[in-house]
């Protein structure tokens, strides 16, 4: 594991315990009817959720679909063992998404929300999410990015230190361009906006 990756998964355990009082407003001015599309895009029966925090999607799920968490965040993790006690289509490990030990074509679909802010190398992270995801599996992200407007961009540059000190988010990542770096063709991928242009949820066929 990188020093940079250390360093942010230090932070994630250590807001772990007010993380959901932090995204509270949020949740309640609009991401339920984000997530809700999110599981609308859901194909197949065995689902990976890729940083799944403190477990917040994981009771949306339909209940025939067998779901495996990851996070690197040991205290983020708990707070989602605790959330999904009972459930045994759901089964979290501790793992970081740049280095996954699954085989490869393992998954029908993989799920991220929020969460490649976060990952140290998000194009790395991509292609591992590439290589577990079937071929025409999906991918589906829900993720905010850096905006492509001029003023809001240069704003969120300026703002990024304090997301990114506190718990090692980053509010100015180029998600889409990622994405392609990462080996996905743009003719695979589908976006629509939610927030502006600075929440998207994004649809990829893997084409491989």
């Amino acid at each position: 594991m990188s020093n940079e990756t250390k360093k942010i998964k230090n932070r994630y355990n250590r807001i772990s315990k007010i993380y959901d009082v932090l995204e509270g407003p949020m949740e309640a001015m609009t991401k339920s009817a984000w997530n809700e599309k999110l599981m609308d895009a859901i194909e197949g029966k065995k689902v990976l959720e890729v940083g799944v925090g403190t477990g917040k999607n994981l009771l949306f799920y339909p209940d025939n679909v067998e779901i495996i968490g990851i996070d690197f965040s040991e205290q983020m993790l708990k707070k989602a063992i605790q959330k999904t006690k009972g459930k045994e289509a759901i089964t979290l490990i501790e793992m970081d998404a740049q280095k996954m030990s699954f085989a490869d074509d393992t998954f029908d679909t993989v799920v991220t929300s929020c969460v490649f802010c976060s990952v140290p190398d998000p194009v790395e992270g991509l292609k591992e999410i590439r290589r577990v995801c079937k071929p025409n599996g999906k991918i589906v992200m829900l993720e905010h990015m850096r905006s492509q407007h001029r003023l809001v961009g240069k704003v969120m540059d300026a703002v990024n230190f304090i997301p990114l000190h506190t718990w090692g988010a980053n509010i100015n990542r180029k998600t889409l361009e990622n994405i392609v770096k990462a080996g996905f063709k743009e003719e695979q991928i589908e976006t629509q906006d939610l927030w502006s242009d600075i929440v998207k949820l994004i649809e990829i066929r893997n084409k491989k």
